[in-house]
């Protein structure tokens, strides 16, 4: 698949349907710099917005992948096969979104608990020390695992797994 070419079909089709950028965005409900970027090559939408896409100009989702307009229309198994990853894509993004809620949350009440012992002055008091170290602990594995969460590895894993998924729909 041509980036690229994906970018360029994609600006053709919204430029038909005298859309600007920021239309499409807030009608997906994305940024007006994903458009650009995916107008550019640079980035592709996520499964649901290529069926969204296709849905509003009125196309089949190959013919994005493809970035050209074709004469047939996709097989419908195929296009049952991409709501499918669409969907597993939706619970996937809501599963790791509660995951790291519950994360901050214990990392707040790690960071409460330090405040608080540390505040009466018991941070040097053997039994409250370790309880301490325990609550920083939390807070730092958490600010980790947020900054590898919103960093450029999540996004080369989800691009490992978007190959893969396209391995086994061809």
């Amino acid at each position: 698949m041509d980036q690229q070419k994906v970018g360029r079909f994609l600006r053709r089709l919204r430029s038909e349907q005298a859309v600007t950028q920021a239309e499409l965005a807030e009608m997906l409900g994305v940024s007006n710099r994903s458009i650009s970027r995916w107008e550019n090559g640079l980035t592709m939408p996520d499964f649901d917005l290529l069926i969204e896409l296709a849905k509003y100009y009125d196309i089949e989702v190959g013919e994005i992948l493809d970035g050209e307009r074709k004469d047939s229309s996709m097989d419908r198994k195929t296009e049952e096969l991409m709501l499918k990853i669409a969907d597993y894509n939706n619970v996937e993004r809501d599963s790791v979104s509660k995951k790291m809620c519950a994360m901050f949350i214990v990392a707040i009440v790690g960071m409460v608990v330090y405040i608080a012992i540390d505040t009466l002055g018991l941070a040097e008091v053997q039994p409250y020390e370790a309880i301490v170290n325990i609550a920083l602990g939390f807070v730092l594995g958490t600010l980790l695992t947020g900054a590898l969460y919103s960093s450029r590895y999540m996004s080369r894993i989800k691009a490992a797994k978007i190959r893969l998924l396209k391995n086994i729909v061809h």
